[in-house]
């Protein structure tokens, strides 16, 4: 992804080198998305249909909660808006209200996206579509296969003047004065120098830890879960248009639709279930017969680098941090770690106030996406195993504690700066977990009764029928973006 968004961006002002050996695994599993994507495809110039098709990908509306507030429960975390908003006051506030007086129906039903997910239906938005209305407004992202995404844009970057080496890392010089790296040698002997590096070298954290020794900022006593297994299984029903994760006793299992097969994994705690047993919940739990052998236990430990930019080197994916992919967002972040690099680029000189920014704002979007992870784990009503008892009794960041106590009092949300998740997501995650505000925003009290009742019926009709006209998911790819 850096390399093919670095040629594109800067062409041949910058001689791109990206060393890599085919004898080093790959986090390979990661093959959900958030709609942000989008935005890096098209900064490519990557055409839709023909990403889709060669990455045997499909599309996503959001993701499915099961069994996460207590055993039996299910909400869908939906991607773009809930119903429409009326004066200054966004949907959800008027929602409030009409469910006081038994008004409304779950607030699932007020989304294009949360309402076409559970029944299989996807539409890309028309360019006919009229202005503000939800066949013009469905926000997606995707599900593909990581390997073949990361092959594709090998073959983009390369085809537009990056420098692949194959070879493994075994020596860094830096400088003697600045520490800066200057060059790494590799197995074969071969140096490679350059003026600035970009540590994409996973868990290993090469350059960024082995290297500058950037510390580590560890919250798995916030983020307990610290393995994963995965393994894909036959498709046994039609793709659908969103992923699904369960919860389970020590953890929980995502299951992502791809064109040709199903994508699982078991994500869960070391502390309240041994690797063995992590295996048999999974494999139990599959659609259709294992289409291989499931990885071994993948290790991490959530948290981030203190230092994301230290000197010359900066660190994209894991090598800067790892946040559980419970709300997919591990490809965000490496597309973010991107756009930033790219905007605060520097010259030779190296200007410090550049890397302080980078640094800044890297840390605040981390602690922003931990926050809301957290979310999914504290406000829960489980009391079924040691993991959800203790997840349930944790002490929780102050700036989550705030965000709860501001919505449970009237439903009400600041989305602080530019972080990842807005209103939607909050609102959406808020209820679905069991949070309900005590009351709702005083000025929805302008609106009568009556035409309350009105406002929320017009929204929900308008949707429901917005969605019967959708294609199913299955249908739409087939006609448009069948892998081959």
């Amino acid at each position: 992804m850096t390399a093919a968004a670095l040629t594109k961006s800067f062409g041949k002002l910058l001689q791109v080198t990206l060393v890599e050996s085919e004898e080093i695994g790959i986090i390979g599993v990661g093959e959900s998305t958030v709609p942000h994507l989008r935005d890096f495809n098209r900064l490519l110039e990557i055409d839709e249909a023909d990403f889709v098709r060669r990455t045997k990908g499909t599309f996503k509306l959001g993701i499915q909660f099961r069994d996460w507030r207590r055993l039996g429960d299910s909400y869908v975390h939906g991607f773009g808006t809930i119903g429409r908003s009326l004066g200054l006051l966004d949907f959800h506030q008027y929602w409030l209200k009409a469910r006081k007086l038994g008004l409304a129906k779950d607030i699932g039903h007020y989304s294009i996206n949360t309402l076409a997910a559970p029944q299989g239906r996807f539409l890309v938005p028309p360019s006919d579509a009229p202005p503000n209305t939800p066949l013009a407004d469905i926000v997606y992202a995707y599900q593909f296969d990581a390997g073949l995404y990361a092959r594709y844009l090998r073959d983009y970057a390369e085809g537009r003047g990056a420098r692949r080496i194959e070879g493994k890392i075994v020596e860094v010089k830096q400088n003697g004065e600045s520490g800066f790296v200057e060059s790494v040698r590799l197995e074969s002997g071969a140096t490679v120098a350059g003026d600035l590096f970009i540590d994409c070298s996973g868990f290993r954290a090469l350059l960024i830890g082995g290297t500058l020794r950037s510390g580590f900022q560890d919250w798995t006593h916030w983020l307990p879960l610290d393995r994963a297994i995965a393994v894909p299984c036959e498709k046994v029903e039609p793709p659908t248009p969103y992923t699904r994760v369960t919860a389970r006793e020590a953890g929980w299992q995502w299951r992502i639709p791809l064109q040709h097969r199903t994508g699982n994994g078991h994500v869960y705690s070391s502390r309240f279930v041994s690797d063995d047993e992590a295996m048999a919940v999974l494999l139990k739990n599959l659609d259709g017969k294992p289409l291989a052998d499931a990885t071994k236990p993948i290790r991490f430990a959530a948290g981030k680098r203190d230092k994301l930019w230290h000197k010359n080197v900066v660190a994209i994916g894991l090598a800067g941090g790892f946040l559980e992919p419970l709300e997919s967002t591990a490809i965000f972040l490496i597309q973010s770690g991107i756009f930033r690099l790219v905007q605060l680029f520097p010259r030779r000189d190296f200007d410090p106030t550049l890397e302080q920014t980078y640094n800044a704002q890297a840390q605040f979007e981390y602690e922003r996406i931990r926050d809301f992870l957290i979310l999914h784990y504290c406000a829960t009503e489980r009391e079924d195993s040691e993991l959800w008892r203790y997840c349930r009794s944790m002490k929780i960041p102050d700036s989550l504690r705030e965000y709860i106590r501001l919505f449970a009092d009237a439903g009400r949300f600041f989305r602080n700066g530019t972080e990842l998740f807005a209103v939607t997501s909050w609102v959406q995650v808020m209820l679905g977990q069991g949070i309900r505000p005590r009351s709702y925003h005083p000025a929805a009290d302008w609106v009568t009764d009556s035409d309350l009742r009105s406002f929320v019926e017009s929204v929900e009709k308008l949707i429901a029928r917005c969605v019967s006209i959708m294609p199913s998911h299955e249908d739409f790819i087939a006609r448009h973006c069948a892998a081959v």
